[in-house]
């Protein structure tokens, strides 16, 4: 187990988002000058959106890129609560309009069979470029509930799984979701953790400073598979 990163702090969300999407740029550039092609785990929520717009303005070879979904709600594309609309619809533009998208939610009879469609397809991929994650208020990660049935073998990064289904969300909108674990997650060049607030930033930092406390951001942020680096603002 190493220890948590420090946070990196920034004075507004603007300087937040333009650090994020520098960091994602930088490490697709790095991919793509070394293996001539490279992948991207990105993530939903209210947060990530000025990240995207700012990164689908990247001069960086986009048609060599491929994106994908750390989890996503098991809804239609066309559903506002889809976070597959809000990849197309702030970071598959501009520039970004030429990478490859690659969907977890396959329209299937239910979150497990699409889970195991979406999977191999999601393990071509790795290693990945960059994972951007967010984190609840609660610690969960993509969609990675505390307390959840299965969060722990989904926890760890040589569980049997690469993708899961989650018939129960512990938060609102209460929707089955697909999830990505950390088998897969942790198997990047670089974990960027995006968290705005003073709740969130108490979260981490009790993560930091309590080595029992564990909900699941803490295994993102003890692991040494990845390095990782965790930006806030206010």
């Amino acid at each position: 187990m190493s220890e948590a990163p420090a946070l990196e702090t920034f004075q507004t969300r603007d300087a937040l988002s333009d650090a994020a999407a520098g960091a994602l740029a930088d490490a697709l550039r790095a991919a793509l000058a070394h293996d001539g092609r490279a992948s991207l785990i990105v993530t939903g929520g209210s947060s990530p959106g000025p990240v995207y717009d700012r990164l689908a303005d990247a001069d960086l070879g986009w048609d060599r890129v491929t994106v994908t979904l750390s989890d996503d709600r098991f809804v239609p594309e066309t559903s506002d609560l889809s976070n597959a609309r809000l990849v197309r619809e702030r970071l598959l533009q501009h520039e970004a309009s030429a990478a490859r998208f690659v969907p977890l939610v396959h329209g299937g009879a239910t979150p497990d069979a699409d889970a195991a469609a979406a999977e191999p397809e999601v393990e071509a991929l790795a290693p990945f470029a960059a994972v951007l994650l967010g984190v609840g208020e609660d610690g969960h990660i993509a969609s990675l509930f505390p307390g959840a049935p299965g969060v722990a073998e989904a926890l760890d990064p040589v569980g049997p799984r690469g993708v899961v289904g989650v018939p129960e969300a512990r938060l609102a909108p209460f929707v089955p979701r697909i999830s990505l674990t950390a088998r897969l997650l942790f198997r990047t060049s670089l974990v960027v953790v995006l968290i705005t607030g003073e709740a969130k930033r108490a979260l981490v930092e009790r993560v930091r400073a309590e080595p029992a406390y564990d909900p699941p951001v803490a295994a993102v942020l003890r692991q040494s598979l990845a390095p990782v680096r965790v930006l806030w603002a206010p």
